[in-house]
């Protein structure tokens, strides 16, 4: 997985998952953007990649607006000399119940989360298409945006309309030869910290003690470096004919999502009244009811 040469932008990558991906980036030889809204963080992040030998510099601004996204684009090209990989990591939480939930709750998730990625991909592709040669977009979704998660209305809608975006992408930018795809981790990060039946292993973590095999398994979660790998892989040349995907990521497991299919089809001749729907419902369509949000082990969650 060498990278020497290519460039890469991080969102959110003063620390947590975002740092762990600019870390690797740097790790197998790309230079990287590093990106944060806390400069503190922003510049111990290129103070660590520089002292295990990396390239990096950093850019203190919150992802949404165009106006970052083309300053981005333009430290990496300013400081490197091209753009190649681009990994839309930026987020913040604002959760709550939905009839506790405010329209500036709402807003701010979906303007870093959504917004931020549709912004900086909408840049890095205008630098990827004026360059040639292709370019690498990964996008960060959540379990929350395939599933659904309690309290998270705003993080949910983002996550879900992150990997449609990223379909969409894929079809539009597979003739440039510029490979999209979403990544969904799970890592013991302070925002997996707010989760309650998480939170206890996260203060272990923290502790430094190993997180238990049915966590790293069954719940699939580790530490941010677990995430990082599937990062460098989707930048390389290994994964040039993976697009349109998403994968789930953390601690032991590495998974793939399926695209939202259709389960059931009957059809009823001059279409379907309410009647109709009702009296085939039972034999037909009940089996096929599909739960909503993720499924642990019963050992892991509180009794």
């Amino acid at each position: 997985m060498d990278l020497s040469g290519k460039v890469a932008i991080v969102t959110g990558s003063g620390r947590g998952l975002g740092l762990a991906y600019g870390k690797e980036l740097a790790r197998r030889g790309a230079a990287v953007v590093i990106n944060d809204v806390d400069r503190a963080g922003a510049d111990s992040a290129v103070a660590e990649i520089a002292a295990a030998g990396g390239r990096a510099t950093a850019v203190v601004a919150p992802v949404g607006t165009s106006e970052t996204a083309g300053e981005l684009v333009a430290t990496a090209v300013e400081a490197f000399g091209r753009l190649d990989v681009l990994v839309t990591n930026a987020g913040i939480l604002r959760d709550k119940v939905l009839w506790k939930m405010t329209d500036e709750d709402f807003d701010a998730v979906i303007d870093v989360h959504l917004r931020g990625t549709f912004t900086c991909v909408r840049e890095a592709v205008l630098r990827f298409r004026e360059q040639g040669g292709g370019g690498r977009i990964i996008c960060i979704g959540s379990p929350a945006g395939q599933r659904g998660n309690f309290g998270q209305t705003n993080y949910s809608a983002a996550k879900a309309g992150i990997v449609g975006m990223v379909r969409t992408w894929a079809m539009e930018l597979k003739r440039a030869g510029i490979t999209v795809n979403a990544v969904c981790p799970v890592a013991a990060t302070a925002m997996t910290e707010t989760i309650p039946f998480l939170a206890p292993h996260v203060e272990s973590m923290k502790r430094g003690e190993p997180l238990p095999a049915i966590i790293r398994r069954e719940v699939g979660m580790g530490t941010p470096e677990d995430a990082a790998g599937i990062v460098s892989f989707l930048a390389s040349d290994a994964a040039a004919e993976i697009t349109g995907q998403a994968l789930s990521v953390g601690g032991d497991r590495l998974a793939l999502w399926s695209h939202p299919q259709l389960t059931t089809t009957a059809f009823h001749d001059g279409g379907w009244a309410a009647e109709d729907i009702a009296r085939s419902w039972d034999q037909t369509f009940a089996g096929s009811i599909e739960s909503v949000g993720e499924e642990f082990p019963e050992e892991v969650m509180p009794k």
